[in-house]
């Protein structure tokens, strides 16, 4: 089981899915539950800015995730909601929703079924998968890299042309979920950071790939 944590734009879903492949493992992306539990709210009127109200919905939702890297989906209440869920509605929410503890119990507990489940092992990618979800994880990785760099990349992915409001958004994000009573974002005793700031998906997977062989020896 391979741990995979960081900050936003970091690069961890692209390293998660890739190192996932080459391996022959399953790959979970967490951040997409919550993502999708946050949808939901805002779908269904509820104020993400009240813990309260949050919580008293936390159990609503019904979320099914995929955990083939080459194809990775995400369904809420049996609809794919794979690309809503990257809107910059829901960026401006997903950590009002996922601070909730109701909401984060739930997710923990589907999270650590989904890696029991993983017949052949799995790389699982968030913010407090080392630290929370799974602590005992064969191998748990931190990925950062400095803010503009963050920025830069998720606004290429996302196609906007706004590097700094998105830069903004990110430390936003990063702000709230690292002071977050539940689960912050930290990085988890035992974990190998990697600044991806200066270096290429290729040289962050190789990195990985090396520190998975390692563990063979």
């Amino acid at each position: 089981m391979i741990a995979v944590d960081g900050t936003s734009g970091s690069g961890k879903s692209s390293t998660s899915r890739r190192v996932a492949d080459a391996l022959g493992l399953a790959y979970l992306d967490t951040g997409s539950m919550y993502r999708a539990e946050t949808w939901w709210m805002l779908s269904h009127g509820v104020d993400t800015s009240s813990e309260a109200a949050v919580a008293e919905k936390a159990s609503l939702s019904r979320i099914e995730v995929g955990t083939d890297p080459l194809t990775p989906w995400i369904l809420l209440d049996g609809d794919d909601v794979s690309e809503p869920i990257r809107t910059d509605e829901v960026n401006a929410h997903v950590s009002l929703v996922a601070r909730v503890p109701a909401v984060r119990t739930r997710m923990v507990q589907m999270q650590r079924e989904a890696i029991i489940g993983a017949p052949r092992g799995i790389v699982v990618e968030g913010r407090d998968i080392g630290s929370v979800v799974w602590p005992a994880a064969d191998l748990k990785l931190y990925l950062t890299a400095d803010p503009a760099a963050r920025a830069a990349r998720r606004t290429l992915e996302e196609g906007s042309a706004d590097v700094a409001a998105t830069e903004a958004s990110l430390a936003a994000r990063d702000a709230i979920d690292s002071t977050r009573a539940t689960a912050p974002l930290v990085q988890a005793d035992g974990a190998v950071t990697i600044d991806s700031t200066f270096l290429t998906l290729d040289a962050v997977v190789a990195q990985v790939l090396d520190l998975v062989a390692g563990l063979r020896r």
